[in-house]
C-alpha cells in the first residue's frame, strides 16, 4: 500500500511511518517546506497548493495536522490558530483525495468530541457536546465531506491523549511530578480516556487496513480512568507521592476556557467501533502503559 502522510514529523506522524514501512508499505510525507528527500512532497495548505505528483499511486491518505491543544490560555488568536491549524487542511487535503480518486481518509479529530459527559459512557454513536472543543472536532470531520461524497471511504480518529514518555502530556507532567508538584485536577472525579502511543499507531493501520470501518473511531482504552486515578498512577511510575489537589478556580485562573474543556472535566468515551471489529490492544493497564517506557 502507498500511503500519503500529512503531519509525518510529529510525535504519532513519526511513529506511524516506522511502522508502516516495518509492514512492507510505500509512504510519502507531505511537507511544508521545499522536499529534500525522495519520499517527500511539498505542500502549502493556505494556498492550496500541493505537489503535482503527490498523488501517484496513493491508495490512501493520513491527516494528522492540527496545532496542540495544551498550549495554556486560549486567546481569541490562538483558538483561531486551533482551528485554521485543523480545517484548512483538512479541506485541501479532502479536495484532492476526492479529485484524484483516493480510496481511504483517514483523518484526525478528537475524543473532546463529546464534552464532558459525566459518569455516563459514551461510543461513537454518540452526538456531538457542547462547547469550543466539540465544535471544532465536528467542523473538522465536516470538512472531509469532499472526500465522502466521492466515495471515498473515511474514518475520523477521535483520540484520546497519547501517553509516551517520548513527549505530549506526559513529557509536560513528568517535571512537575518528579519536583513532588504533581496532584489531583479538581474534583478527580472527570474521566481521562487516554491510549498508548503503540496502540494509537496500530489502530492507525488497522483503520487502514479494515475495508469494514469508517465513520468515527474512538482511539482509546476500553476502561478510562478518573484523573485522581491517573494521578496516583503517575506517582507510582514515577515513585513520588502526589498529596495535592489544585482547586477547579485557580485552574480557570491559570487556563480560563481550557481548564473546564480539557482539565476539569472530560468524555467517559469507549471504542465501541475498534472492539466490534476486533482490535487488540497490546496495552489497556494504565500503570504497564506508564511503566512500559518511564524514564
Amino acid at each position: 500500500m502507498r500511503v500519503l502522510v500529512a503531519g509525518s514529523s510529529g510525535l504519532i506522524g513519526s511513529a506511524l511511518r516506522s511502522r508502516l514501512r516495518e509492514l512492507g508499505h510505500d509512504v510519502v510525507r507531505l511537507v511544508r517546506r521545499a522536499p529534500s528527500a525522495p519520499d517527500e512532497r511539498g505542500w502549502d495548505p493556505p494556498s492550496g497548493r500541493i505537489d503535482d505528483h503527490a498523488f501517484d499511486g496513493v491508495d490512501a491518505v493520513v491527516d494528522l495536522c492540527g496545532a496542540p491543544l495544551a498550549s495554556g490560555r486560549w486567546s481569541a488568536a490562538r483558538k483561531q490558530v486551533l482551528h485554521d491549524s485543523r480545517i484548512e487542511p483538512t479541506e485541501v487535503l479532502a479536495e484532492a483525495v476526492a479529485d484524484h480518486g483516493v480510496p481511504v481518509l483517514i483523518n484526525a479529530s478528537g475524543i473532546n468530541y463529546y464534552g464532558d459527559t459525566g459518569d455516563r459512557e459514551v461510543d461513537e454513536s454518540a452526538p456531538a457536546g457542547h462547547g469550543f472543543l466539540p465544535r471544532l472536532c465536528a467542523e473538522w470531520e465536516a470538512a472531509c465531506s469532499p472526500a465522502s461524497r466521492a466515495g471515498s471511504r473515511v474514518v475520523f480518529l477521535r483520540t484520546a491523549p497519547v501517553l509516551t514518555w517520548q513527549g505530549g502530556m506526559l513529557h509536560l507532567l513528568r517535571p512537575l511530578f518528579l519536583l513532588g508538584l504533581g496532584g489531583t485536577l479538581g474534583s478527580g472525579r472527570q474521566y481521562f480516556p487516554w491510549i498508548s502511543l503503540t496502540d494509537m499507531v496500530e489502530a492507525i493501520v488497522f483503520c487502514l487496513t479494515t475495508a469494514e470501518v469508517s465513520g468515527p473511531v474512538n482511539v482509546t482504552v476500553p476502561h478510562p480512568v478518573t484523573n485522581a486515578e491517573f494521578t496516583k498512577a503517575m506517582g507510582r511510575a514515577l515513585r513520588r507521592p502526589t498529596p495535592w489537589r489544585v482547586p477547579g478556580p485557580v485552574l480557570r485562573g491559570v487556563l480560563g476556557e481550557a481548564a473546564d474543556e480539557m482539565v476539569l472535566t472530560g468524555p467517559r468515551a469507549v471504542p465501541g467501533v475498534l472492539t466490534r471489529h476486533g482490535f487488540r490492544y497490546a496495552v489497556e493497564d494504565l500503570d504497564r502503559a506508564l511503566s512500559t517506557s518511564a524514564p
